[in-house]
């Protein structure tokens, strides 16, 4: 946080991205000061067919995400390695889409695993996917309950808010522009 006069505060704009081939949720969060802001989040999604269209779905999803909602930084979850090998393999192209999509626009990307990810947003490492979409909607005061995919982008944006483990700053990476907010006297 950076304060520029005597009523504004620069906040960072945070782009949190959960890889997926048939679906990639996004999330979008100001984070100004210790407080976090809701801006927006979705969903990318893929039709059946050939992968190198679904990937180019994915990359040109995310650089129209960046384009629409001018974030500073992006943070993605880190592959988990699966049992099935096909299916990781899938997932980790198309993660490498979605970085690729952030990279194309000179964001820093930091990434997660998900244990981290819950870890920072829970406080526990293994929990469920309910538990997530219910701290999320508490962390943002949102009205509902966002969908598991855009909650787990949301997470992972919230997980780099906290420097990754809950401490409350946002972790290394340049500045790409800020946001000024005014804020009432």
């Amino acid at each position: 946080m950076k304060v520029t006069s005597a009523s504004r505060i620069v906040a960072t704009r945070i782009l949190g991205l959960d890889p997926g081939l048939r679906i990639t949720g996004f999330g979008v969060i100001d984070k100004l000061g210790s407080q976090l802001r809701y801006v927006a989040s979705g969903c990318i999604r893929t039709r059946d067919g050939e992968l190198p269209g679904r990937l180019k779905t994915l990359l040109d999803g995310v650089r129209e995400v960046i384009a629409t909602y001018t974030p500073d930084q992006a943070a993605v979850e880190k592959v988990f390695v699966n049992v099935n090998p096909q299916s990781t393999l899938l997932l980790g192209q198309a993660r490498g889409a979605v970085i690729c999509g952030a990279v194309a626009c000179d964001l820093p990307v930091h990434e997660y695993t998900a244990l981290q990810v819950k870890q920072a947003v829970v406080g526990y490492g293994k929990a469920n996917k309910e538990q997530v979409q219910h701290m999320v909607q508490r962390l943002l005061a949102l009205d509902g309950s966002p969908g598991p995919d855009a909650a787990d982008a949301l997470a992972c944006a919230i997980c780099h808010a906290h420097g990754g483990e809950g401490l409350g700053g946002v972790t290394g990476g340049r500045r790409r522009a800020g946001r000024i907010l005014v804020l009432p006297q």
